[in-house]
């Protein structure tokens, strides 16, 4: 139960957002080990980020994937871009118990997350785990105290926490450049054709129960006979994912808690639905959804996301009372002063506005490479990582907030006393 976790333990972990002492795994001559567990969409991608983010300091001796078309795909990639063929698993607990494996990076599916960084952390490796850090806010807590006792170093996949753009714009707002906050606007747009709508990613026509472990992918989840659909387009089903408010809506909520140091939102609000490519479908979250949060201080986040429009884009926008940072597209941030119907103080008069753009000006898509460095800097003893599990765990339990809510139809409180939720 969450009450188990100490509060005072929970806020100094949170509040110094970092991990257990940070451990040296090897000399630091020599190349850490790394696990790779899952290598579908993301994680198939991610094998060149890691390339990129440390290619000296790291070597990828293994992969884990259920479908063995992921597989062969991955060894396809390694051996282009690494120049080395790893070993391949299908069960993740074979992986892990190689001794000589010194950090996993888990992409999976949200629903199998807490199984895997539990027995990962009890198998002695520092972990990578994409976002949200579990598939409940209970499972969260699990992890959050499995941890604690490990002495591991964990990063949770919340990689905004290491884009320059974002670390600027926190910068501007201690310097007080726009005043006090009370209000954010955050939202995520996106839109598609009919013939290919959000998250039904195209099936293998190979793919068989064959040659797909189905059994180990469901994992926790509910049986059910074997559905390409659910395996391959899982984010769009609540057995396996928490659609838009763990997929997307985290990384937004997550990023203005940097921004403005915050933490667990008081209380959310949202609703939504299905209500694009309705004909013949059988997903479960929605494609139309927005939440509203309100933190303790007086701030409110006001968060939208549709998938039927994408002029707006992706972006916060942060609303001082002295003015306005908003950081678009993980790409440009824009810094723009009050102007007071032109009867400005001079103080605010003489703030200039700024644009900084993530690749113009720092080389940066976004911060996912930088993520995945601060990771391996915090295993070999050089960095503390930006997010451990106690900032993932806020970051999740807003996300789960939001679904419980719109489940439920009824706005919910969070007791931070407690560590737990009811319903208003």
């Amino acid at each position: 139960m969450a009450s188990e976790l100490k509060r005072r333990d929970f806020l100094k972990a949170a509040a110094i957002a970092a991990g257990p002492a940070v451990i040296s795994a090897r000399a630091a001559d020599n190349k850490l080990n790394i696990g790779w567990i899952g290598v579908g969409t993301r994680g198939y991608a991610a094998l060149e980020w890691m390339h990129t983010a440390a290619p000296d300091d790291v070597q990828i001796t293994s992969i884990c994937d259920t479908y063995q078309g992921y597989i062969a795909r991955a060894k396809d990639r390694m051996k282009t871009i690494w120049g080395t063929t790893p070993k391949a698993y299908v069960d993740y607990r074979e992986l892990l118990a190689d001794k000589s494996i010194d950090a996993v990076f888990i992409m999976t599916p949200e629903h199998l997350h807490h199984d895997m960084t539990i027995a990962a952390l009890r198998a002695g490796k520092h972990v990578y785990i994409e976002k949200p850090l579990a598939h409940t806010i209970e499972e969260g807590w699990d992890i959050v105290r499995e941890w604690q006792k490990s002495g591991k170093i964990v990063q949770v996949g919340t990689q905004n926490r290491s884009s320059t753009l974002y670390k600027k714009a926190k910068e501007l707002i201690k310097q007080g450049m726009i005043g006090d906050v009370h209000f954010v606007r955050a939202f995520w747009y996106r839109n598609s054709l009919p013939n290919d709508p959000a998250w039904r990613y195209v099936i293998p026509a190979e793919a068989t129960p064959q040659n797909t472990d189905w059994n180990r992918f469901l994992g926790n989840a509910p049986k059910m006979p074997w559905s390409p659909e659910r395996y391959f387009q899982w984010r769009l089903y609540w057995d396996y994912s928490g659609g838009i408010s763990t997929d997307l809506l985290v990384h937004q909520t997550d990023i203005v808690n940097y921004m403005l140091d915050k933490t667990v939102p008081q209380s959310c609000m949202a609703s939504g639905g299905i209500y694009r490519w309705t004909e013949k479908d059988d997903r479960d979250v929605p494609d139309t959804f927005s939440a509203i949060y309100e933190y303790k201080d007086n701030l409110q986040i006001n968060y939208s996301c549709y998938f039927g429009n994408d002029h707006y884009g992706y972006g916060e926008q942060l609303c001082g009372n002295e003015g306005t940072i908003e950081v678009m597209n993980r790409q440009d941030m824009y810094f723009t002063p009050e102007e007071f119907k032109g009867k400005a103080p001079e103080a605010i008069k003489a703030r200039q506005k700024i644009h900084l753009n993530g690749k113009a000006d720092f080389n940066e898509s976004d911060g996912a490479i930088n993520h995945f460095r601060n990771f391996l800097r915090a295993i070999q003893g050089k960095e503390e990582v930006i997010a451990p599990p106690t900032v993932g765990q806020q970051a999740a339990i807003s996300g789960h907030m939001a679904t419980l809510s719109l489940k439920n139809n009824k706005k919910i409180i969070w007791n931070e006393e407690t560590g737990k939720y009811h319903f208003a």
